[in-house]
């Protein structure tokens, strides 16, 4: 692997391999950009086939990371982290315990949280050997979660993105396909249940389908035939890059809006969903409410009132990426992009 020539680097700070020889840990964090703040993003435990594969995911995240914490607002820049790791093995408290302390030896320059793979309660385990990690389950009451902030801020710009295509539609009737079925994703499901949507649902897991189904009276179909449902909406919720050569033309919905971090393969695909006449909702301000809620725990003491109308605030974000997208002929990603390298810029200018 060659880092510097790397497709997905784009000038990041720094790329720290980490190592720990008593638990075999394999971990990667990706500093992009620290020039509105220390980076901060989650942490993300997964079985990578190679490690070309986890190099490539942690340098999309962290940089998707930074336009996230820029555009939200945020006093933070942008990093991530992986670990090459089974989520269920064992001793993976041992792990993430060996990992927490390459990120205690950063000093704050890098702050960690809950990702795929790594929940609250994962999150207070990296914490009792590592002063920089926020979203734990010890920061919140009982029953609450990043996550549902994550969900609520998804639910937010879907319907701001439902708003602008069909010109102040609210939800009712309208059809959405949820593609996975998480935490967030059955969060995700339940609001737009409550606000009257009519759900098609989708995930490898079968008893997360059914829950869902019983729940939320939604449809199911196989994974591989989310995408191409006859719908409204396109919620992708799972991996990241299910839009694709394969699956761009075979996707009916005049709105994708989904949790599913880097959701488009290139960015040639957002440029083939506009020409199709499809408004995307760029997956880094549709999921940053997650990190509008907890990463504000880095620098203040937030109430969960304050940090429930901040994520709020997401509804004029979107409205204001999807017009000026509109207006320009532009994708909604490259605007997006711009409005949030233009805030890091002036914060080093």
């Amino acid at each position: 692997m060659n880092l510097f020539s790397h497709p997905e680097f784009d000038h990041h700070e720094q790329v720290i391999f980490c190592h720990d020889p008593a638990t075999d840990l394999r971990a990667i964090i990706a500093i992009h950009d620290t020039a509105l703040g220390p980076a901060a993003g989650g942490c993300r435990m997964h079985p990578y086939a190679s490690e070309e594969e986890a190099l490539t995911d942690v340098l999309r995240l962290s940089r998707g990371m930074s336009y996230k914490n820029a555009i939200a607002g945020l006093p933070l820049g942008g990093g991530k982290c992986v670990i090459i790791a089974d989520p269920h093995r064992p001793d993976k408290a041992e792990v993430l315990r060996a990992f927490s302390r390459h990120v205690q030896a950063l000093a704050g320059r890098f702050w960690t949280a809950i990702d795929m793979g790594v929940g609250p309660e994962d999150a207070d385990v990296l914490a009792e050997e590592c002063d920089f990690i926020f979203a734990r389950a010890s920061q919140f009451p009982a029953g609450v979660t990043a996550s549902q902030f994550t969900a609520l801020g998804a639910y937010t710009a879907l319907r701001a993105g439902v708003a602008h295509v069909w010109d102040g539609r609210d939800l009712q009737g309208v059809r959405v396909a949820v593609q996975g079925l998480g935490g967030t994703g059955r969060e995700l499901s339940r609001l737009l249940h409550e606000a009257g949507a009519e759900l098609v649902v989708a995930d490898v897991s079968q008893a997360a389908v059914d829950a869902v189904v019983e729940a939320c009276g939604a449809a199911a179909v196989a994974p591989e035939d989310i995408h191409s449902q006859d719908v409204d909406v396109f919620a992708p919720c799972a991996m990241g890059g299910v839009i694709d050569d394969a699956t761009v033309g075979e996707i009916r919905a005049r709105l994708v809006s989904g949790i599913a971090n880097n959701q488009l393969a290139t960015p040639e695909h957002g440029r083939m969903l506009r020409d199709r006449g499809i408004t995307f909702v760029p997956d880094f301000l549709a999921n940053a409410g997650g990190v509008m809620a907890a990463a504000t725990m880095i620098y203040s003491a937030p109430t969960l009132e304050a940090s429930r109308e901040n994520v709020l605030t997401l509804a004029g974000r979107v409205t204001a990426v999807l017009e000026q997208a509109e207006h320009e002929g532009r994708t909604t990603t490259e605007v997006a992009e711009e409005i949030a390298r233009e805030r890091m810029d002036a914060a080093r200018g």
